[in-house]
């Protein structure tokens, strides 16, 4: 509901004020859905709305609500300094009253002119209704005691702790790697009304080898951590899934704890830092409540996802923070890593390479050599000792990757125990000689053709059924889809065939596998610039036109609301005046008013008024 004194006036100017930066970070933090939001006017409106303002004043810490409750009890605008006198009255702390008023007046809550603060009307109406609501009012949100300290973290229990969140973290590290090979080799759908679809769900969870309800959490920590993304509906790798592949165990902890502490927000951080040596659970949630008297479900929800990731990440166990999980709230994610490597099984750099051509790692192998084994062979068994199995299409696939025979038997050889078996050594000459049979090239742009020496491999793929969405047809000694090259290429590379890719000339060139755009994780940042850019609107236009628009939106917006307002008026001898006057029309550039002060009825040529304020 649009509102019904000057509010909406002062919170505008406020708005056109912001640079596009604190505008972007107003919108988020209000959560603005800017459809029907055309100028400043509308978008005060919107932030002046009831269910808006009680969303917002849920985000809000006792102390916070102390201060905006304080100031809104003041006849009008105050100074900071009264408002800190106000709230020690109550008996709580003026300190923090700077800090409050520039976090509300940052959230549009509050509006500040001239060094003086004033809560909108519209605020303090939905203030004044919260003890009707259950909420506590002014005094009691001073006087209640906050609840009892939670409890302190033994050096008995820090040692259990800390084995199974190392654990935990391990395990979840393990998961999202496996989770980003899964999606390297075929793209998860998302489905419209959100979540991933069963079928990419089971198979996710299989080759994560956890419960299917575990795999949107694992999900959301590897999209948090900015290594999987939503692109045109489907999960995909991002590049940097590729470097964190390769990097060591603490490197992969840390990016992963490193974007949970980075997307904590900020009134979360806060109760978990205080409590990083202290028991969280029940009492943890008690705090909380105490702590946003008006958060409710929504506080408590955002409370729990990221407490339920940090026992994921091994930032806590059972509720209890680990020593690394403390490290990373106050030292951050580097200084933690460190502590969390320390507690991790010790990793190996060589395997057992067998006549049955499994290779078997007799410890947590190192990530940069379990990336790379990774491309060579098939994941049998994930554990602390994993097992791979070597094949044909294995090799197949490392090559369509970049390797040649020569690097795989080198690589093999360096992280042997055994040396190479004679069966595997075969198996890797056979495969080296026979890959590249299968051709495919891009013609007319966005299609392909398939050739091969071989015209029963030809024939093989007409019929091949596993592949028939490619909708391949004969065209001489050729196959052709519809489809690019690249998607025909991997599709042929996944089910099995010695594919590689070639160029218009025939020379063999390395295709890398689609990964999600930079521009599909950024969806909602463009939703924000568009709005921020609608807004502006005219803005680096004409000043004259700009002007004229700003001054005609101010009047209309008074009219309606039948508001006071202060109106500088420019003077025939080039001096200035102010009136008081209660704005009744805008006709024929004209402006006709009611001057209370005077008692007459005042009609002003727009162009003769230099600004128009809330009336003071």
């Amino acid at each position: 509901m649009p509102a019904t004194d000057d509010s909406a006036l002062a919170l505008a100017a406020q708005l056109r004020g912001l640079t596009d930066a604190e505008l972007g970070a107003l919108l988020g933090a209000r959560e603005v859905r800017g459809a029907s939001i055309k100028d400043f006017f509308d978008l005060a409106d919107a932030m002046l709305d009831p269910e808006s303002i009680q969303l917002a004043l849920g985000r809000l810490d006792r102390s916070t609500l102390i201060t905006l409750g304080a100031l809104g009890s003041a006849d009008g605008a105050i100074s900071a300094q009264d408002a800190a006198a106000r709230v020690a009255s109550l008996g709580a702390d003026p300190a923090a009253v700077a800090g409050h008023l520039a976090h509300v007046v940052g959230l549009a809550i509050v509006t500040r002119a001239d060094e003086r603060y004033a809560v909108p009307a519209a605020v303090s109406r939905q203030l004044s209704q919260w003890p009707a609501l259950g909420l506590p009012g002014l005094d009691e949100l001073a006087s209640a005691p906050a609840p009892a300290a939670l409890v302190p973290v033994s050096q008995t229990e820090a040692r259990v702790t800390d084995a199974v969140s190392a654990e935990h973290a391990f395990a979840t590290s393990s998961a999202i790697a496996e989770l980003i090979s899964e999606l390297q080799h075929e793209p998860a759908r998302e489905l419209a009304r959100g979540g991933v679809a069963l079928p990419d769900n089971k198979r996710l969870a299989a080759s994560m080898s956890v419960d299917i309800d575990r795999v949107a959490e694992l999900l959301e920590i590897a999209a948090r951590a900015g290594l999987v993304a939503l692109d045109s509906g489907r999960w995909m790798p991002t590049a940097a899934s590729t470097r964190w592949l390769g990097g060591t165990s603490g490197e992969r902890w840390a990016r992963l704890a490193g974007a949970w502490l980075e997307r904590l927000p900020a009134d979360i951080r806060g109760i978990l830092g205080h409590r990083a040596h202290a028991v969280w659970g029940e009492q943890l949630q008690e705090y909380v409540d105490w702590l946003f008297p008006a958060g409710g479900d929504r506080m408590r929800e955002r409370v729990l996802v990221y407490t339920r990731d940090a026992q994921l990440l091994g930032i806590t166990a059972d509720h209890v923070p680990s020593t690394p999980g403390a490290a990373l709230l106050a030292d951050g994610p580097t200084a933690a890593a460190s502590v969390m490597v320390s507690l991790f099984p010790t990793e190996v750099t060589q395997v057992y390479l067998q006549h049955d051509l499994s290779i078997v790692s007799p410890g947590p192998l190192a990530p940069r050599l379990d990336a790379r084994l990774r491309t060579i062979a098939d994941v049998e068994g994930r554990a602390l000792a994993s097992s791979y199995r070597v094949s044909v299409s294995s090799i197949y696939r490392a090559m369509a990757g970049g390797e040649t025979v020569a690097a795989i038997r080198q690589f093999l050889s360096e992280i042997s125990l055994t040396g190479i078996p004679q069966p595997l050594e075969y198996l890797i000459v056979e495969a080296g000689t026979r890959y590249g049979l299968v051709r495919v090239a891009a013609i007319d742009g966005d299609r392909a053709s398939i050739r091969s020496t071989d015209d029963a491999m030809l024939r093989t793929l007409l019929v091949d059924h596993g592949i028939s969405s490619l909708g391949l047809t004969r065209a001489g000694d050729r196959l052709v889809s519809r489809f690019d090259q690249a998607l025909v290429f991997w599709t042929l590379s996944e089910a099995r065939y010695p594919v590689t890719a070639e160029d218009s000339d025939g020379a063999v060139i390395l295709l890398k596998r689609p990964q999600a755009s930079r521009a599909a994780a950024h969806d909602a940042a463009d939703s924000t610039a568009n709005l921020i850019e609608r807004l502006r609107l005219g803005s680096s236009s004409d000043p004259e036109v700009t002007g004229a628009a700003w001054l005609s939106r101010q009047l209309d917006v008074a009219i309606r609301a039948k508001v006071t307002l202060t109106v500088t008026v420019l003077l025939g001898d080039g001096s200035t005046a102010d009136y008081q006057l209660e704005p009744a029309s805008v006709a024929g550039g004209r402006l006709r008013a009611l001057d209370r002060k005077a008692d007459i009825e005042r009609t002003l040529p727009l162009t003769s008024i230099v600004s128009v304020s809330p009336a003071k």
